[in-house]
């Protein structure tokens, strides 16, 4: 069973009452804190607006499963590079999140709507996925010898160990000598190595940095 959760309709500033558009964006912030998956539909004309990127940033922040659905496609005047141009212009504006699911719809026609139900079994297997602590310091390993972690002041960074201790979203720790020189650069470079091996489509990841004791 799929439970769809409907937002409150956010609207511009201009067309409502301060105190409503409050209360609208405390309704969708509840929406999203309940989804699995969040489902960001945007308008084929209109682009990504400030509000779909307010609540983009949410579903980010909780580390919600994350499709973005462009709806009215059919309205659009298409060419072959269409679909390209749009994806980069989506992507460019929530680069924070290249992970998200894109797909063009249209509710009027139908168009790839049982598609979405694909998709959103997808992203919920992807938020679910549990990685071996083994096969996880494989990549790891392999990660560090391909490019050296940074150093500072002659102390270089090393990496102990790596391990997932939770889903939705998927959520690892590493363990090293010293979390400063944990440079965020390094951090997603990880991430893109555990992506390459397990795609993670539709999930953010989260990575906690933690020291061992002892280990210099």
């Amino acid at each position: 069973d799929y439970i769809f959760i409907d937002t409150a309709g956010l609207r511009r500033k201009n067309k409502i009452k301060e105190e409503l558009e409050r209360y609208s964006i405390i309704r969708t912030v509840t929406a999203v804190e309940r989804a699995d998956v969040v489902i960001l539909v945007i308008d084929a004309k209109e682009g990504v607006t400030e509000q779909d990127a307010k609540i983009a940033g949410i579903a980010h922040e909780r580390g919600k499963g994350i499709i973005i659905a462009v709806n009215k496609w059919d309205a659009i005047e298409k060419n072959d590079k269409t679909v390209y141009e749009y994806t980069n212009k989506i992507r460019n504006i929530l680069s924070y999140m290249p992970y998200a699911e894109i797909t063009f719809i249209s509710a009027v026609t139908g168009q790839r709507l049982p598609k979405l139900f694909e998709l959103i079994d997808m992203v919920i297997q992807n938020q679910n996925l549990r990685v071996a602590t083994g096969v996880l310091n494989e990549i790891m390993t392999e990660a560090v010898a391909l490019q050296q972690p940074p150093s500072d002041k002659g102390k270089r960074l090393k990496l102990f160990y790596i391990t997932q201790v939770a889903v939705k979203p998927p959520t690892f720790v590493i363990f090293v000598n010293d979390k400063e020189l944990m440079h965020f650069s390094y951090t997603r470079y990880l991430e893109n190595k555990i992506r390459d091996a397990f795609g993670f489509k539709g999930t953010a990841l989260r990575f906690l940095i933690r020291e061992r004791k002892g280990d210099q």
